[in-house]
This record gives structure tokens, C-alpha cells and sequence, in this order.
């Protein structure tokens, strides 16, 4: 007996396919990534989950009894609690969205698990960007349908070789090339610059010999915008543009792509290694390139693990108590670490804290070939001046 049985769940419409008695299907999308949950309503600790690619949800269900709706609704919120489970695993701290209760007469296996960790508060800046990220994209999805991106992305120009940009720009300079930030402020240090025109320091910085350019584009907490970006992009600059965003659903990819991005900003302590994997392959289909973030060892040794990134950035700031060490950068490069990235000729981006000339030569004799450098340079008055300041010499192409 098979039959579609409507159900109003988590503010969605949903149909529910009654099939057979026993077990129940659930085929959905977790925060925007393509996943296929098949739980049992007997064994709801079992909750075995691959990936997938697919745009749509759908629910089948075993029974068409009254209580399947709620039945349905505990096996949704075990589902994003398995989600959980595993970012934990992988040593992520970040939580990607706030706790939920437990639905009405919920037992079973997290129970616990949610009562001891259900600090309804984010635990830093990191994670509170990452809860608003997730409604602020929700919104945004809604007026920008995926699918008219996916038709946007067919008209766009062709994306810039973000990557050889800064090999390029090492191999004739002898410094690590330049990812020069586009930043107007920041949690951490407030308003960085007053007189704010993001094309006017973009252009300053490719005359003074920035290899690739860093564009802000969260609003709330950094003041920066997706129309900064296209403003850049629209103006002639020609140096590759990364997308400095805090990506949690792979919409955000593709608006990106329609805003002239060449390559996108995927962090490891937010992401787990299933998602970065799913994201480098859109990347990949998108022509854009990945820059994935690290902060600590776990961290390094998980982005090592997945196939297909060129590039990671080590950041010198603590997630915990904003203090920046540029120390870190060495430590994450010793040793095994070390060797992998030189075996896969992988190009190690330092960010954070970096200042003065001596910053810049400890960094390149870690390993770094890029750096990113935002507040040190877009603060001066002058950022082509700034540049040849941080770099102590002129590194412009003149």
C-alpha cells in the first residue's frame, strides 16, 4: 500500500509518502547540503546518512496512522542532532545552529547528549555569525531562487586564475604573493576606515602589487556587502577576487559566481570534511577556487586529508579569545604537516597578525607562499604605500 499523506512540519508543507510498515525514509536537505537519512523507528540510534546531490524535499513515511507526524518530527530533529554527532567527531566546536528541545515526549539516544550542551548562547563570534549566517541565508534564497543563479552563472564571465595569480606574483617578487584585503571593519576592532570607497582601495592595491584581492562581503558584523564585490569586479580590477564570506549552505557558491567572484572562502571549523569535500566540487564546476581556513592542528590535519585543495589558509587568531600568535603558522607547518603540503605543492596562505617586514620574512620561512592582509595596509592612508611598507620594498609590477 502506498499513499501521499500531507504534513505540516518545522514551518514547511511537506508530503509524505506512506509506503510500508516499519521504517521511515527521510530524504532532505541539512543546513542546504544535499543529504538521504534512512532511519529506523525501531533502532532510532542507527542512523546511517551518505551524501547526495538533490534540490527537493521529500519525506516518506510507514504508517498512516495519527501518529505519524510526530513521529516524523522526532526523526527530523534526530537527524540535525546526527549532523551534530558528527561535526564532534571531527573535532568542530562550532555549533551550526542554535539547540533545539527535544520534540514532545522525546527518548532515545540524544537525549542526554542535549542536556548537557544546551547553552542556547554562542560560545564566540565565530558561532554567532554562523547562527545568523544560517537565517540571513534563508532570506536571501528566497529572493534569489537557485535556479536563476545556476542560469545567471551560464551568462557570467569566466572566472580568473585565482591560484597562478599568486604563484605568479611569488615567483616574481620572491615574497609570499598578496591577497589584499577590501575591509571596513570587524568585530574585533570596530570601524577600520571611515572614508570607505571599496573600488578606490581595490584599484590602490593592484597598482601597488597585490596578486589577488580579499572582498568583505558580510554586512552585519564586517560592514562589507555583496555589491562591493560586483562594484570591484565591474571597474576593471583585474586582479582575481576572493569572496570573504562565511559559507554554511552552497547557495552561497553560486551567488558568489553571479557576483564576480573567483574564488570562495570555506572554513574548517564551521565545516564538516563531507561538506568541504561537496563544496569543492561545485567550486570546481564553477571554475572558482577554495581557500580552506584552518586554525589549529586538528584542523590542518583534516583539510590535509581531503582531496582537492590547493589552497589553505592558516589563521593566526584564536576562535576563542580573538589573541593572534603568528607563531601558529610555524607550528601547524612543522613536521608531517610540512611535508604533505611540499609533497602536494600545496600553496599555505598566513592571515592574521601580519604587520611589518619581519612578520612577512617569519611567515615565508614557515612555508607560506601567500599571506592575506587586510587591516595592516586598507587603515594607511595611502594602501599602495602601505603595501610596499608591510613588504619593505615596492613589489608593484612598475
Amino acid at each position: 500500500m502506498e499513499a501521499l499523506v500531507p504534513l505540516q512540519t518545522a514551518g514547511q508543507r511537506l508530503s509524505v509518502r506512506v509506503v510500508s510498515p516499519g521504517s521511515v525514509s527521510i530524504r532532505r536537505s541539512v543546513s542546504g547540503f544535499a543529504m538521504d537519512k534512512r532511519i529506523n523507528f525501531r533502532a532510532p540510534s542507527l542512523l546511517p546518512i551518505r551524501a547526495q546531490q538533490m534540490g527537493s524535499l521529500g519525506v516518506v513515511a510507514s504508517s498512516s496512522s495519527s501518529s505519524v507526524e510526530n513521529d516524523l518530527r522526532i526523526k527530523e530533529w534526530e537527524v540535525d542532532m546526527y549532523q551534530n554527532e558528527i561535526a564532534i567527531s571531527q573535532g568542530i566546536r562550532i555549533r551550526r545552529k542554535p539547540p533545539v528541545k527535544a520534540p514532545l515526549e522525546y527518548s532515545g539516544p540524544f537525549e542526554l547528549r542535549f542536556h548537557n550542551n544546551a547553552d542556547s548562547s554562542p560560545s564566540n563570534i565565530l558561532e554567532e555569525i554562523t547562527w545568523y549566517k544560517d537565517e540571513e541565508v534563508s532570506r536571501m534564497k528566497e529572493l534569489n531562487p537557485l535556479e536563476l543563479l545556476k542560469k545567471a552563472v551560464e551568462d557570467a564571465p569566466p572566472t580568473r586564475d585565482f591560484v597562478g595569480a599568486l604563484r605568479s606574483a611569488h615567483q616574481r617578487t620572491g615574497f609570499p604573493g598578496l591577497i589584499a584585503e577590501v575591509k571596513k571593519a570587524s568585530p574585533s576592532r570596530g570601524i577600520l576606515k571611515e572614508n570607505f570607497d571599496p573600488v578606490e582601495i581595490a584599484q590602490s592595491y593592484e597598482r601597488g602589487g597585490a596578486a589577488c584581492l580579499s572582498v568583505l562581503t558580510d554586512q552585519k558584523y564586517f560592514k562589507g556587502g555583496f555589491e562591493n564585490l560586483e562594484a570591484i569586479r565591474r571597474a576593471g580590477v583585474k586582479c582575481p577576487l576572493l569572496c570573504k564570506e562565511f559559507v554554511v549552505d552552497p547557495w552561497q557558491i553560486y551567488y558568489a559566481r553571479t557576483k564576480g567572484a573567483d574564488a570562495v572562502l570555506l572554513i574548517a571549523a564551521v565545516l564538516t570534511d563531507l561538506e568541504i569535500t561537496y563544496l569543492l566540487g561545485i567550486c570546481k564546476k564553477l571554475g572558482l577556487a577554495a581557500l580552506v581556513e584552518v586554525h589549529d592542528e586538528s584542523e590542518m590535519g583534516r583539510a590535509l586529508g581531503i582531496e582537492g585543495i590547493e589552497l589553505v589558509g592558516i589563521n593566526n587568531r584564536s576562535l576563542e579569545t580573538f589573541e593572534v600568535d603568528i607563531s601558529n603558522t610555524k607550528k601547524l607547518l612543522e613536521g608531517k604537516h610540512g611535508r604533505i603540503i611540499r609533497e602536494k605543492d600545496m600553496i599555505v596562505v598566513g592571515e592574521s597578525g601580519l604587520f611589518t617586514p619581519d612578520d612577512i620574512a617569519y611567515v615565508q620561512a614557515a612555508g607560506v607562499k601567500a599571506v592575506l592582509v587586510g587591516e595592516s595596509i586598507v587603515k594607511q592612508s595611502d594602501p599602495e604605500k602601505g603595501i610596499a611598507g608591510l613588504f619593505g620594498k615596492n613589489i608593484s609590477h612598475t
